[in-house]
């Protein structure tokens, strides 16, 4: 058994029309891959630059973008593929593995532009004296998930993509009498409003 912590980072193809649906709404199929892609990038700098152990770029629809690609040659990452199923038992698959090799394991999504490294680093030592940590986002979900042990109940009867995910997340751990720690809520981005919260440079359209 392994020491180290896993990251996994939950990925979806930055593709014009399958990306930040709801935010391309307001700016364009194309605006809002592009921005997908940049926090993608951003999301697998910080996980690394953690350097907590090993990083896993986990991915849907399938692990070919070009992308995925060029983020497991720049940084010697392990690809793989989410898989089938809703979002919570598409993450219970991606700890019941991880744990098989590794004592703690975080995962993390790619919408909060201000989950950085050190977040982790706190995120992972809690997970010493924790069975579970979040970084929990101002609309009712969380970013970072970490786990000690393999906990299916936590990803069972969650409504995905609402406020409620959190607090249905609390419920959860406090029927199953778990400790857990929750670092400071984030901002998230997925609405139009919620981009006063990137940085600017992060819009700007790629030249190359």
């Amino acid at each position: 058994m392994k020491t180290t912590c896993k990251v996994i980072v939950f990925a979806k193809a930055p593709v014009a029309g399958f990306a930040k649906t709801r935010l391309a709404r307001v700016i364009g199929n194309q605006a809002a891959a592009n921005l997908a892609a940049r926090m993608l990038s951003e999301t697998v700098a910080q996980a690394v630059a953690a350097k907590l152990g090993p990083v896993e770029l986990c991915c849907t629809p399938d692990i070919s973008h070009a992308q995925f690609l060029r983020e497991q040659e720049t940084h010697n990452l392990v690809l793989s593929s989410q898989g089938e199923g809703d979002l919570g038992q598409r993450m219970c698959r991606a700890f019941e593995r991880a744990l098989q090799e590794y004592p703690r394991v975080l995962l993390i999504g790619t919408d909060a532009p201000d989950l950085q490294a050190s977040q982790l680093i706190e995120a992972a030592h809690a997970l010493s004296g924790h069975g579970a940590v979040f970084a929990p986002v101002h609309d009712g979900g969380y970013v970072l998930i970490g786990l000690s042990r393999t906990m299916p109940a936590l990803f069972e009867g969650i409504t995905w993509s609402s406020s409620q995910v959190m607090a249905q997340t609390r419920s959860k751990l406090a029927a199953l009498g778990e400790s857990y720690f929750e670092l400071p809520a984030l901002y998230d981005v997925d609405e139009a409003a919620d981009l006063l919260h990137v940085p600017a440079s992060w819009l700007k359209v790629p030249t190359s």
